[in-house]
């Protein structure tokens, strides 16, 4: 992952976007006033709720007519529900949403546009400023770079393995040496079975761009071949899919009962509390390669609402969070990864920017909606041992409306 350099303080950041900003009409508003002005803004709990209540407080100091008010929506329920909400007038003023609902966010009409962008690009590194552009336009401030990686418990793992092949022939001599336990375990769903289904720069989702609805790659042979050695797991992990949810795999690995696991940067405070003694590498090369398998990259992204009342304080709270002070507190208290270039020590937050070098972007063009739909239910089929070829071209039809 390209990393720009800070060019501008948080201070600059929020003058210019004080400066200019727009409002739900699309007119151009005016500085913040003294009026008091509550701010309604939807995040996850599991330590988003204290970063934004944190932050909420910063932002006050520094606006004192304003107030942060968390509510709790989580990340992946907020698409739906801003279509609801948003037009019945009891919506967000910003919210926080995956960036690869970008698009609908946009069709729907839910979001407004970043005013003055290069305020935050300048600082914001490349992956997550892709993340969050939409025919050209910026919609969002991206808080968080996101994406998964090889995780391993230190007490049965020295030299994490480099290639699938040594996975599964490490996982196979430590489940026939633990009985009980697990040598590898990961949630067979779209998005973790991406570094098998998709590479760059020739045969990545809807094309080298993310936008070519005409081309998603859903079952073009070089993803039914990587599916192929996908399925090949299930030799380690013989666990129907059912069974293999984000949450149980989880659980597993942080109980120490698993060495291996593909997860991301929100479970590291997880693990970290729980004792658990974890490093972080990327993710095992492919067959015939020697490079780190790509992944799904993406940003958790702050949107301001375009049903909001209070504009410009919303368009200044959605910037702030990205300045330093904000991405330290963020990395602080949730270990995530910072969207802007900030030194941070720790050991599984340099696996996961280490990935993020080898990993693509996220789509955020609205047939994403059916991707995902479609191809979990293809990778469960799969992983359960229904024929790769038929699971593929029944989900790439579902995607391309046939």
């Amino acid at each position: 992952m390209k990393r720009t350099s800070i060019a501008m303080t948080a201070a600059a950041v929020l003058v210019t976007l004080t400066a200019c900003s727009a409002g739900a009409d699309g007119s151009t508003g005016t500085a913040a006033g003294d009026e008091p002005v509550t701010l309604v803004v939807w995040e996850s709990l599991e330590g988003r709720k204290d970063f934004i209540e944190q932050a909420g407080e910063a932002f006050q100091e520094e606006h004192p007519n304003v107030t942060v008010k968390y509510q709790n929506v989580e990340l992946g329920d907020a698409l739906g529900q801003i279509a609801l909400d948003g037009p019945a007038g009891v919506g967000p003023d910003v919210f926080a949403g995956p960036s690869n609902t970008t698009g609908d966010l946009v069709t729907g009409g839910h979001i407004l546009a970043v005013e003055n962008p290069d305020a935050l690009t300048s600082a914001l590194v490349d992956g997550a400023v892709q993340s969050v552009m939409y025919d050209d336009i910026m919609y969002g401030v991206p808080v968080t770079v996101d994406t998964f990686a090889l995780f391993y418990n230190k007490e049965f793992v020295t030299e994490p393995p480099t290639t699938w092949e040594d996975v599964k022939a490490f996982a196979a001599g430590f489940n026939d040496a633990n009985p009980g336990k697990y040598g590898f375990v990961i949630n067979p769903s779209a998005y973790y079975a991406a570094p098998f289904a998709f590479s760059a720069p020739d045969n990545l989702l809807f094309g080298p761009d993310g936008t070519d609805v005409d081309t998603p790659n859903t079952n073009s042979p070089a993803t039914v071949a990587g599916m192929e050695e996908f399925a090949g797991l299930r030799e380690i992990l013989p666990v129907p899919a059912a069974d293999l949810d984000a949450a149980s795999v989880d659980s597993i690995f942080e109980g120490g009962e698993a060495a291996l696991h593909i997860t991301g940067s929100w479970n590291i405070p997880v693990f970290e509390d729980a004792g658990l003694d974890f490093g972080v590498t990327t993710l095992p090369a492919m067959p015939g390669s020697d490079e780190p398998s790509g992944a799904f990259v993406n940003s958790r992204t702050m949107y301001v609402s375009a049903y909001t009342e209070h504009p410009t304080e919303a368009q200044e709270f959605a910037a702030f969070l990205a300045t330093p002070e904000m991405q330290e507190l963020a990395f602080e208290v949730t270990g995530s990864v910072p969207s802007i270039d900030i030194p941070v020590e720790s050991e599984a937050t340099a696996g996961l920017i280490a990935q993020a070098s080898h990993s693509f972007a996220t789509p955020s063009i609205p047939p994403m909606t059916q991707f995902w739909t479609a191809m979990d239910a293809a990778v469960q089929n799969i992983w359960n041992g229904a024929d790769v070829q038929t699971e593929l071209d029944t989900a790439t039809d579902v995607i391309s409306g046939s």
